[in-house]
Parts: structure tokens; sequence; C-alpha cells
């Protein structure tokens, strides 16, 4: 059997619009976290692109119009994350956004909705962002919980909006709608939402049309010059995971799943406004 007659993934849906451009959507209610699941479906998808010498684009969108990908699942069991399959010696999610920065196809994420903590590092790992004028919001909130991004956006943001702006967005943990990311270069370009599907399927069509080599060959020199050592995201990830195990931290995830974290409501949908509050309480 071929990868297309067995992938059953449970949280994407794997759409083929040609030999050469495959579409990929998030589909995992009630808010599009990254969750076990996901996660096995991302990995057995990268292991597939990174031996397909056809497919020469890959879009990736949300069926849900207000969560793209809201956060990582803060209820996963670790231990079962990492017995997942991997091809890399790394951290169940570093080996995602690793493999993904690093695949022949090029990757574009086609952003409506909330996109934040994992999230974001998933997307700055793509070769491009196309957003949402008016329902794209950007995040990274983990300073809330007295850690640093550890999918590695702290190592991505730096080369796309520079070193001043990647403090503010780490340290401010703020939303930023899509006028500001595409001012700031978080996304490429942010276009009114009635025109963001027609947009980016005709630029991944055109893509899609170019020789996979050359596309092969332009994407490892941009990357010789702006994508970071494979071996520094695993330090990013160490860091996270220590100071996520520590207890103050456990606290505080459980005060935000009592005020409704991970379900579809109030707190999610201004999760970067109110988590400041929730997180400093003592």
């Amino acid at each position: 059997m071929t990868f297309l007659e067995e992938f059953n993934p449970k949280h994407l849906t794997l759409t083929v619009e040609s030999p050469t451009f495959w579409r990929v959507t998030f589909n995992n209610p009630p808010i599009n976290v990254i969750g076990l699941e996901m996660m096995r479906d991302l990995k057995a998808l990268l292991t597939e692109l990174e031996n397909n010498k056809t497919v020469n684009v890959v879009v990736f969108d949300s069926a849900d119009p207000d969560f793209y990908i809201a956060h990582y699942d803060v209820t996963v069991d670790n231990e079962l994350a990492e017995a997942l399959p991997k091809a890399t010696d790394y951290t169940a999610w570093v080996d995602i956004t690793v493999r993904m920065s690093k695949l022949d196809a090029v990757t574009v994420a086609a952003i409506r909705g909330i996109t934040r903590g994992a999230g974001s590092e998933l997307v700055l790992a793509m070769d491009m962002r196309f957003a949402s004028l008016e329902k794209t919001k950007l995040a990274q909130v983990e300073i809330a919980l007295n850690a640093v991004t550890g999918g590695g956006a702290s190592g991505r943001l730096p080369s796309l909006v520079g070193r001043g702006r990647t403090m503010e967005i780490l340290l401010g943990a703020e939303d930023f709608d899509g006028a500001l990311a595409e001012k700031y270069g978080y996304v490429n370009r942010a276009l009114p939402d009635a025109e963001l599907d027609e947009f980016v399927s005709r630029f991944a069509r055109r893509v899609s049309g170019w020789d996979h080599q050359a596309i092969v060959e332009v994407k490892e020199f941009i990357n010789k010059y702006t994508r970071l050592p494979d071996g520094e995201y695993p330090l990013h990830s160490d860091a996270y995971w220590a100071a996520v195990s520590n207890p103050e931290v456990g606290a505080t995830v459980e005060r935000l799943l009592e005020k409704g974290m991970q379900e579809r409501g109030p707190l999610e949908y201004d999760l970067a406004t109110k988590i400041g509050a929730i997180a400093q309480q003592r």
C-alpha cells in the first residue's frame, strides 16, 4: 500500500490538490491543541515528506476559523509523547519542528485564527506564513510559565523580526494581530480574510509547478544563512522542561485549567491578556 492509502490521521486531513501540491488541515476540536495524536499524525506526515521527491509544496490550514493551533496540550502525558516514533534524538516536539524546517518541500502556513505557544512555533518552523488580517492572533506566552519557548521560537524569530522585536514578542507575551505581525515580519503578508485562501492556493499552485531539485537548492542556500544548527534546539527544549517541572508552574497550569484553559471559551479567546494575572497570583 502507498502512504496515501495507509495514512489515517486523527487530527489532520490530507488533501492531494495535485501530485506536487498537498494541503494539510488541522482539526482537533474544541480548539486545535497539539496533543499526542496530532503529534503522531505530524510525525508520520514528516516521515513521508522527508522521502518524497514529488511534492513541491504543502499548505497547512485549519478547519476551525477561530483557532489555527491554540497551543500545546498541557495535559499530554510526556512519557507517551516521547515514546512516539521519531527520526532524531530530540524531544518529541523539537523532533517535529526541526524536521519541519528541513523538508525539501516548501511549507506554507495559511493562518486564520488564534496561534499561540507551540502553534506559533510550528508556523515559525515553516518556510512562509500568510495570515488573515482580521482573524489572526499570534503569541508566545511561555514566559507566563516561567519558561523559555521550548520549540525554538527564540532561535527562529530573530532572523525574521530582529533582536529587539523578538524580545518584545517573547517577554511581552501579547497577541499580535495580522497587521502588526506583517509589520514586524512575524508573517510574510496579512491579507483580508476573504482573500486569504485564494491567495495562498494560487501561490502554492505556482510554486508547485517549479522543478523539484531547483526548489531544494533554493531552500538549501536560504537555510544556510538563516537556520541555526540543529543541535541548538534541544538546548531550548531542555530549558523549557526544566522550568515547567517546577511545582509552582504546575499550580499555575491547574489554575488555568480551572478557569477554562483548553475549552472553547473566554479564557482561550483572550489567553494572552488574561494569563499574566492568573500566572502572577501568589
